[in-house]
């Protein structure tokens, strides 16, 4: 017997062992295998707001239209056709019945409905609330839950309270939000005033419908706040259930990402790749060399410090398999505005007398040329020069050496002993600036280097470059845990407010 209880744990273990190496097994070379700058954050799509998760989310879900790709115009997808009132402000779409998630269950105007739901719930805490808001009643029922959680948290709690408070939401959100479905493939928005670009909005995946019976199961209601909590674990690879071009069917973190062609895609005779892989690879130097080695077929960026040099590559008919292309984005850093630091001190740049004059000493003309070393258009706002057809791009602020210094000493801040470096009247020094930027990114880094550079030379400043990976980077961001950080925003939309949008403090990006 003895002799038995022994045996038992190790056959056990084995076992355990043969099963997690038969499924991590690897699966054949995909299709194509492309290389991300980062491990993708989230596939849930009212949680995304990184690129790379953008991306991913086009491959796996689909809204109701789709932006295409030549032109930029909109075209149908899972809705056939739609129609809007002459007032601007009641849309109805049309779903086309063969549209299915890779389940085989059809995709109805309820899907969507809910999924909108998740979004506008600020339990959700999504970085794109704000699309939402236009619909008809969703800022006043945004503005209830929230107000609603707030008294709960001041009472005795419980499930059976916070059950009903759930049940209230529920019946709250269907009779005041503008959001209807008469039928399984007829969606009807109401919205509160005309919106131009509304047809752009519902083409990006936060507008995208998630299946709620797999989500439903990750759902719970915290008995003790009451609010809505989601598991992630529903967008696990043999688990997450879509509705777009591809399905995942493995998802290994920090290791690889696996996709498959939707046998259920309405669409499915023009999805041309059966399989497609993507890897990420923080390392800008190792994706190169994987892409030279034939070990990945695509490279979403090139960030080598060298990247220019493979332009001038291009420019002279070296190299056929580098593209550089113009995109609807800006490279930006950020000033920390809060009045205290993360750890407590005063911080100056709270002063917008400040803030102004460090962007007055920045010569990006010159960081173009001997940094970057791509052509980039120099933009002096956030939106990108002629970027949107019909919009006259502001001049925004120059560089202006002597402006900067006057801007500077307006807010008490001049160098009061010659040494070079400017002091408060209390005799005190500029804090060393610290420029925080994702360490994957030699480009960041340099840009870094370059305006500290030009801060201690034109305003008497030091500074001290500072990398992050991208996970501890987008948390310290979003926390207020810097002082200076990079920045960068592709627009969502063709229209202004998906830029000025970001400069709203109730803006779930506002944290970039």
């Amino acid at each position: 017997m003895p002799r038995l209880k022994m045996i038992a744990p190790f056959l056990f273990l084995a076992t355990l062992i043969l099963v997690s190496v038969v499924l991590d097994r690897p699966l054949p070379r995909a299709d194509i295998v492309y290389a991300n700058t980062a491990e993708n954050f989230t596939l849930d799509p009212q949680r995304l707001s990184y690129q790379h998760d953008v991306r991913t989310s086009r491959s796996l879900f689909e809204g109701l239209v789709n932006v295409e790709s030549e032109h930029g115009g909109i075209e149908p997808a899972v809705a056939t056709s739609w129609e809007c009132s002459k007032d601007g402000r009641t849309w109805t779409f049309h779903l086309r019945p063969d549209a299915r998630w890779t389940n085989g269950a059809p995709v109805t105007s309820a899907n969507f409905i809910y999924a909108w739901r998740r979004a506008i719930l600020p339990d959700l805490a999504a970085n794109y609330t704000g699309f939402f808001l236009s619909i008809q009643g969703a800022k006043n029922f945004f503005d209830w839950r929230v107000k609603a959680l707030a008294n709960f948290s001041k009472g005795p709690g419980g499930a059976d309270a916070a059950n009903a408070l759930w049940k209230e939401t529920e019946t709250r959100f269907a009779s005041t939000v503008g959001l209807s479905a008469p039928d399984d493939h007829t969606l009807v928005v109401q919205l509160e005033r005309p919106v131009a670009y509304w047809l752009d909005l519902c083409a990006f995946p936060a507008l995208f419908p998630v299946y709620p019976p797999l989500v439903e199961k990750f759902t719970r209601i915290n008995p003790r706040t009451a609010s809505l909590e989601q598991d992630p674990g529903w967008t696990k690879g043999g688990v997450l259930v879509s509705n777009g071009p591809y399905q995942l069917v493995q998802w290994r973190p920090k290791r690889s990402m696996r996709f498959e062609k939707n046998s259920w895609y309405w669409n499915r005779a023009n999805v041309s790749s059966q399989s497609v892989e993507s890897i990420p690879i923080e390392d800008s130097n190792t994706a190169v060399l994987a892409f030279e080695n034939g070990d990945v077929d695509w490279l979403t960026d090139t960030l080598v410090e060298y990247r220019g040099d493979m332009f001038e590559q291009v420019k002279n008919s070296k190299r056929n398999n580098l593209h550089v292309l113009d995109a609807f984005g800006t490279d930006f850093f950020s000033f920390n505005c809060r009045p205290y630091l993360a750890d407590g001190r005063v911080n100056p740049f709270a002063n917008a007398a400040v803030r102004r004059a460090f962007a007055l000493s920045v010569d990006k003309s010159s960081i173009v040329k001997n940094i970057t070393r791509l052509n980039e258009t120099v933009a002096t706002t956030l939106i990108p020069p002629n970027s949107i057809p019909e919009y006259q791009t502001p001049l925004g602020l120059p560089f202006d050496p002597a402006r900067a210094r006057k801007e500077l000493a307006s807010a008490g801040w001049i160098d009061r002993n010659a040494d070079g470096l400017v002091e408060n009247e209390n005799g005190e020094q500029f804090p060393t600036v610290e420029i925080m930027y994702s360490a994957d990114s030699p480009r960041y880094r340099d840009m870094s280097t370059a305006l500290g550079s030009m801060w201690r030379e034109t305003l008497g400043v030091q500074s001290a470059p500072r990398s992050r990976d991208s996970r501890s980077f987008k948390d310290a961001v979003n926390q207020g845990d810097f002082m200076i950080a990079r920045g960068g925003w592709y627009g969502d939309y063709g229209d202004p407010t998906t830029w000025l949008d970001l400069c709203k403090s109730s803006d779930g990006n506002n944290y970039r």
